[in-house]
């Protein structure tokens, strides 16, 4: 199982349009395969949208990539809106759960951390260990690394009601979980994040 990560870069004041035309096409699309997910941002970098596409493989990708831009539907003309794009490859962490529609909450934190080169195993190691005690508190969507695109990110999705739960579970997730948050202080670059909204679309809720 892959995960492709796609993030548009959109000109301010476009989302909705966006969003209303990726609507239109996704009937189209999902003859073919499932959508994991898309949200667009509300902290953070603005006017982003970040949707996910779950894949048996790189084959089956490009074969359903291919039969579904033959239907002349998808992709949806959103090109006028388009300012970058960024695409990534991702393979699920151990501990992650397969992407399903489900409600899980009204805001997403998308967290990317950045690691030196050959760190991984470890971060998923440590991540593993405290993950079940973690995941009590609020839900997981999914927890990824990088195959292809930017490499060494550890990418992990968690849903909350609204912003003032998101700071209520932090701070209670520190005080409770024993090693959280794991170790990897030592190993780590960067750390980013951004608080995103499920689209209407979405089967993430």
């Amino acid at each position: 199982m892959i995960i492709e990560m796609r993030t548009y870069l959109l000109k301010p004041g476009t989302v909705p349009a966006f969003m209303e035309r990726f609507a239109e096409g996704l009937p189209a699309r999902l003859q073919f395969s499932k959508l994991g997910g898309i949200w667009h941002t509300e902290v953070g970098t603005l006017n982003q949208v970040v949707h996910v596409w779950p894949y048996e493989s790189l084959e089956d990708r490009e074969r359903i990539g291919q039969a579904a831009r033959k239907t002349g539907k998808w992709p949806p003309n959103t090109h006028e809106f388009i300012i970058l794009q960024e695409n990534k490859i991702l393979q699920p962490a151990p501990f992650s759960s397969p992407l399903k529609e489900e409600k899980y909450g009204n805001i997403y934190e998308i967290r990317t951390y950045t690691y030196v080169p050959g760190a991984m195993p470890t971060v998923l190691e440590r991540f593993g260990k405290v993950m079940p005690a973690r995941v009590k508190l609020s839900p997981l969507a999914g927890a990824w690394y990088s195959a292809i695109g930017s490499l060494n990110q550890f990418i992990h999705v968690w849903a909350y009601q609204d912003a003032g739960e998101r700071e209520r579970i932090r701070a209670e997730a520190q005080k409770k979980v024993e090693g959280w948050p794991p170790p990897t202080r030592e190993f780590m670059l960067k750390q980013e994040n951004m608080l995103v909204v499920p689209a209407a679309c979405s089967p993430l809720h």
